[in-house]
């Protein structure tokens, strides 16, 4: 199954061309920008939680979460999207095109700038930084596929992501250690862990977390086809 060249760039062109492709630039500039004024005011190492608190737990999930709803969401709002699942284009085609977009945004303004605030934090930690930008990348890849089954499943895309990653994950997340069995960031963290072990290990075991997140990952983009086959726009949904 093959992507479809129109609506990748349609799709791109939805992501960038309107404010969240603002939003979306500004994000990874923040985190970048806060390691180096950290770094320009301490000595290597210090303020490394940048990378894992502000980074990873709270700008990775937002630039997956602005990608997916903006390939998909303004179709969904402004019912064009009946239009394009009218042509004869398979779902599954169209689902994981815009996820290829998506994904593409979140691996470039989400996981590699965990990699650069990671390097300016502390040089000579080089495989610390990487470990958090494979974390990233897989974490990345897991959230956005979710949120974009998230996007075809309704109009308060945005809002329910935002209660998973900040209420889900932050809140309870950091209250309920059980809740890392379900948690992508715990899953991102074990596997960043297995890459180098300055980074904390969740406790959920590296098998577990690559197979939640391929799990996750397959039955959101299969559900993001199923919803678009079965798309019917009704009402305020």
């Amino acid at each position: 199954m093959t992507l479809n060249a129109t609506i990748l760039r349609l799709s791109a062109q939805a992501l960038l061309g309107r404010r969240r492709g603002l939003v979306l630039a500004l994000i990874p500039a923040v985190v970048v920008a806060l390691a180096i004024v950290v770094r320009a005011l301490t000595e290597s190492g210090t303020g490394y939680e940048i990378v894992n608190a502000v980074g990873f737990t709270l700008a990775l999930p937002l630039v997956a979460l602005l990608a997916a709803s903006a390939v998909l969401g303004p179709e969904v709002d402004d019912g064009s999207i009946v239009y394009l699942i009218a042509k004869p284009v398979p779902r599954r085609v169209v689902a994981l095109s815009k996820y290829a977009v998506a994904w593409l945004a979140t691996m470039a303004l989400g996981a590699v700038p965990l990699f650069l605030a990671g390097l300016i934090l502390q040089a000579d930690a080089p495989s610390k930084a990487l470990a958090w930008a494979v974390g990233g990348a897989v974490a990345g890849t897991t959230y956005a596929a979710l949120f974009l089954a998230l996007a075809a499943l309704t109009r308060h895309a945005v809002v329910a992501g935002l209660l998973f990653v900040l209420l889900w994950e932050g809140l309870l997340g950091g209250l309920l250690s059980g809740i890392k069995w379900l948690a992508i960031g715990a899953w991102g963290r074990e596997i960043a862990s297995a890459v180098s072990s300055a980074v904390d290990d969740p406790g959920t075991g590296l098998t577990y977390a690559v197979l939640a997140s391929l799990v996750v990952t397959a039955f959101s983009l299969w559900f993001a086809g199923d919803r678009l086959r079965s798309f019917t726009l009704r009402g305020d949904e």
